[in-house]
């Protein structure tokens, strides 16, 4: 059976900070991380969404934390066809001040690339890099134009470990599935699962796909109601039960017979939310809590 790591998307949240989870004297940048590593052996790095990473901070981050723990690192949102802020963009690829090039100019998009790459670089040549996620939006729906943007991903990123995420349900339904598992398969990317309100018209459903023999990654986003309407934190505000968190006991370790390493994480992240729930996870799945359900959910 393949390795599972359990860990949260983010060790910076302000809430996350504000909840008590970090002791006195561990609040700095530097403390924050070791406490966190400390306790979980993975963890999302959500800033890369919003600014291009910086190879000091992705040194400090490998050199603050002990072997064998791993950064999932989130691609930047030019890069999954997100809206990008113009501030977000380095100021030598604006034109003036004020004035942004068009990031659709492949200029642009060619230097984006490479400083990404260059940001995340102290990670993968410390083997701290779990994946790479692209996170791709709402409207990012099955069909050519979605198959073609993958493809140029999948030759930007050649030797990197890449996960996918498809928020459009599509993809992930039952007459789409086997099409897309095969396309990730193809590239060589880890699918994504994630848990998540059901019946909602942009609800993703709970299944498990392999695509990769070397990785797969479950997200838990909470399930609250207000996915895709109100604030972040209504969107996100929810504290697993066990119960819930007992359902994906059995999911979980069939994925790992299937791969070498599973990641799970944590996105519910109001508060301390998310770590808890981590660490509730890493009980449940070492048999040092309630039993879990053996009904096993997934399409392939």
């Amino acid at each position: 059976m393949g390795e599972i790591l359990v860990g949260a998307c983010s060790w910076t949240d302000p809430m996350l900070v504000r909840s008590g989870w970090y002791p006195v004297g561990s609040r700095g940048a530097e403390g924050r991380l070791r406490h966190y590593a400390a306790r979980l052996p993975v963890v999302e790095v959500d800033s890369t969404y919003y600014a291009l990473p910086g190879e000091r901070n992705s040194r400090l981050w490998a050199e603050r934390t002990p072997d064998g723990f791993v950064f999932d690192v989130k691609a930047f949102s030019l890069l999954t066809g997100h809206p990008t802020r113009d501030a977000a963009l380095p100021p030598d690829l604006r034109e003036g001040p004020g004035a942004v090039r068009d990031p659709r100019d492949p200029a642009v998009l060619d230097a984006v690339w490479e400083r990404f790459a260059e940001g995340i670089g102290p990670l993968r040549r410390a083997g701290r890099l779990g994946s790479v996620l692209f996170q791709f939006p709402p409207w990012f729906r099955p069909g050519p134009r979605a198959e073609a943007f993958l493809a140029e991903c999948a030759a930007r990123t050649a030797k990197w470990p890449v996960s996918v995420e498809f928020r459009h349900p599509a993809w992930w339904r039952e007459e789409q599935a086997d099409a897309t598992a095969a396309l990730l398969r193809r590239h060589d990317f880890a699918a994504v699962a994630v848990d998540m309100a059901q019946g909602l018209p942009a609800s993703v459903p709970p299944v498990t796909p392999v695509a990769s023999p070397r990785l797969s990654v479950v997200r838990f986003h909470g399930r609250s109601p207000s996915w895709g309407a109100g604030s972040k934190e209504d969107r996100f505000r929810h504290d697993y039960a066990d119960e819930e968190l007992a359902e994906w006991v059995p999911r979980l370790r069939a994925l790992a017979r299937r791969v070498e390493r599973t990641h799970v994480l944590f996105n519910n992240c109001c508060g301390a939310a998310a770590v808890r729930a981590a660490e509730r996870m890493r009980a449940l799945l070492d048999g040092d809590g309630a039993p879990a359900p053996s009904t096993v959910l997934s399409l392939f």
